[in-house]
């Protein structure tokens, strides 16, 4: 018998849904809010974990980022439970691990079909997992055929259309992936932080760049040659996983951009693009405030506007001390408050 933990706040959803799970064969472990749910999940070692995104106490995105500091739990796959108006941040969770996720209202072949999809694909990675070696292992593997490089300040690591040849590992440092247009306008098509990978989604399709790539801090790059990348992805059945992962989040990351540029007013993308970096950048990801250390230009690069514009949204932010300034740094005061600004 399969067993499932269900992290939810809500009493009527986490209590009907184990007792579907159970009249289905599985045994339901139930618990109201994250912290519970991190303890339940070291004694009883779930065989799946489904998990709410906003709850008290500690909220989804903190419970995957505990269980992913637990070798016993970090494998255990892991499905969020959204509301509609949260899939916008979802490519945060996937970022961060998560396996997969369904949105509420779901029904039960939904939630069937997500739990067995992912309970065979572990079963799968058990009996191929990488010829014997951990993913971690690959991972540092491949990192030590690459050699390290540093960048200064705001230094272009390669220009669209240039021919890929290297994956990238942030070892230390930020990076930012855009397009450029005639205007000399700037559109952010990505944030790296140590510890990310960037560039391989031209290596995958075999084409060239088709944004530029530059340092937003001093870093240091290790390049990794395209060959080796490659080879690694046709030879590890759980690294090339991890990358259907990356690519898939972002696929899903610049679907959202879209339609943000499109229907969320200036004031509601400045605060959306805050609230993407604080998430992104910060290291604790159970802390409201954050400080951000990032241009007027690059902000003004991921709402997709200019950058006074930007500094006229960040005065009334502080006037309305939703931020403060530090500075050249942007301290923002309260994440959630910032999430809850309309249109």
């Amino acid at each position: 018998m399969k067993k499932v933990l269900i992290i939810e706040d809500n009493d009527d959803i986490r209590e009907g849904t184990a007792e579907v799970l159970e009249l289905a064969g599985y045994h339901a472990v139930t618990a109201k809010n994250g912290k519970i749910g991190v303890d339940l999940a070291s004694k009883e070692l779930p065989d799946i974990i489904l998990c709410d995104i906003m709850m008290p106490e500690l909220d989804g995105y903190g419970v995957l980022y505990l269980l992913g500091k637990n070798p016993k739990l970090a494998n255990i796959p892991f499905i969020f439970m959204t509301a509609k108006a949260e899939r916008a941040d979802m490519r945060k969770g996937m970022e961060m691990g998560a396996d997969d996720y369904i949105t509420k209202p779901f029904d039960d072949v939904e939630l069937f079909n997500a739990i067995e999809s992912r309970l065979k694909k572990k079963g799968l990675q058990a009996t191929h997992k990488s010829n014997g070696k951990d993913l971690e292992t690959v991972y540092q593997e491949l990192k030590t055929k690459g050699k390290t490089r540093h960048y200064d300040n705001r230094q272009v690591i390669y220009l669209e259309n240039d021919e890929p040849n290297y994956l990238y590992y942030v070892h230390r440092g930020q990076v930012k992936t855009y397009k450029r247009f005639d205007n000399g306008r700037e559109l952010s098509s990505g944030l790296f932080k140590e510890g990310d990978f960037f560039g391989y989604e031209s290596l995958c399709c075999g084409e060239n760049y088709a944004d530029n790539a530059a340092t937003m801090t001093d870093t240091e790059l290790v390049l990794i040659p395209k060959a080796d990348f490659m080879d690694y992805l046709h030879n590890h059945h759980e690294f090339a996983h991890s990358f259907i992962q990356l690519l898939s989040g972002n696929v899903r990351f610049k679907e959202e951009q879209m339609l943000k540029l499109a229907y969320f007013s200036v004031r509601k993308r400045v605060a959306e693009a805050l609230i993407q970096v604080a998430e992104k950048l910060r290291a604790n990801h159970n802390e409201d405030e954050s400080l951000l250390k990032i241009s007027r230009d690059d902000l003004a690069a991921l709402v997709g506007t200019a950058s006074e514009t930007v500094s006229r949204m960040l005065a009334d932010f502080k006037d309305e001390k939703l931020i403060e300034k530090q500075g050249n740094a942007i301290k923002i005061l309260s994440i959630e408050k910032l999430k809850k600004i309309k249109q």
